[in-house]
């Protein structure tokens, strides 16, 4: 029997030890559907949100890796591996004995901010054509350029000599291994990261994430409605319209909307998302400051309820 296609993104908590494509592929095979990704790779090591996009949603995976990330890790001091993280292999050890609460607090403080972060030999970044992690296990290491991060905040959540457990927000790109590594470097001992869970992804949080046990037995018995979000749901911090017939034509021909609409002026390259009367998401649009006009930029053809309070135009 033939699947129904439907578009959605599901909040799942990635067990340890899975890559993010194992987590895809488990879901595409329980679901039947062939346009499955991820929005935001997580280590193997590392556990908590990981949204999987579904159909028209995989369109959103953009805006799901630059939204704001909230982690916990463990970082273990005194201990340098490979990978910088507990699945590699020790190359130093130093006494941390001597480190306190103190000094971490100062250190953590040089890190928050826009920072320049080196990225991990093992990571999936390319050098010359081949992925970082591939040179590491040839035992090849090359250099690679400091790459501008941001990070909102870092709280300390427990100290027990010699691990720390912090608790960070940030944007897109940071490398939690690389701040456990950057972080030992400061302090002078050297550390790893011991554990490592993501407890936010944009608007989709842990604590309401399923286990993958529970979103393939769900995607199995054909209950998906229950579990998948709408893909609009990643868009809830930009503003939003509603659109009569004739503008929604437009949109759908992929057309530049008319001056004379009394739509919102926006700023060079500012987004908006856009609803029918009935309260079908249509598309994100985006505003040309040159010409004064709005563009669809992505064109959708989804079936929900419309968000309340969404100014209309026609």
């Amino acid at each position: 029997m033939t699947r129904p296609k439907y578009d959605g993104i599901l909040n799942v908590d990635k067990p340890y030890g899975l890559t993010s494509m194992d987590v895809v592929r488990r879901l595409k095979r329980a679901s039947g559907q062939k346009r499955v990704g991820h929005g935001g790779t997580l280590d193997p090591i590392a556990t908590g949100v990981i949204p999987i996009c579904f159909g028209q949603a995989t369109r959103m995976m953009e805006d799901l890796i630059n939204g704001p990330k909230r982690y916990r890790a463990a970082v273990e001091l005194g201990v340098v591996t490979d990978t910088y993280d507990a699945l590699g292999e020790i190359v130093e050890t130093r006494d941390a004995s001597a480190v306190t609460l103190a000094d971490i607090e100062e250190a953590i403080n040089g890190f928050i901010g826009v920072i320049q972060q080196v990225p991990p030999m093992y990571s999936a970044l390319k050098k010359n054509g081949r992925r970082l992690y591939q040179l590491a296990r040839e035992g090849v290491e090359v250099e690679r350029d400091a790459r501008s991060v941001t990070v909102q905040d870092i709280k300390i959540v427990a100290w027990d000599s010699p691990a720390i457990t912090i608790e960070v927000s940030c944007g897109r790109g940071f490398y939690m291994r690389s701040l456990a590594y950057d972080l030992g470097n400061a302090l002078g001992c050297g550390g790893h990261m011991k554990s490592l869970v993501r407890l936010q992804s944009g608007v989709f949080s842990l604590d309401a994430a399923l286990s993958l046990e529970h979103a393939e037995q769900k995607l199995q018995d054909g209950e998906w409605q229950d579990i998948l979000h709408s893909p609009d749901v990643v868009l809830s911090a930009m503003k939003a319209i509603v659109v009569g017939k004739q503008t929604e034509d437009l949109i759908r021909n992929g057309c530049s909307l008319p001056l004379a609409l009394s739509l919102p002026r926006g700023k060079a390259d500012d987004r908006c998302r856009a609803y029918s009367v009935d309260g079908r998401f249509l598309a994100i649009l985006t505003f040309d400051s040159t010409s004064g006009q709005w563009h669809p930029d992505k064109v959708f053809a989804l079936q929900y309820a419309q968000p309340e309070g969404i100014p209309q135009f026609s």
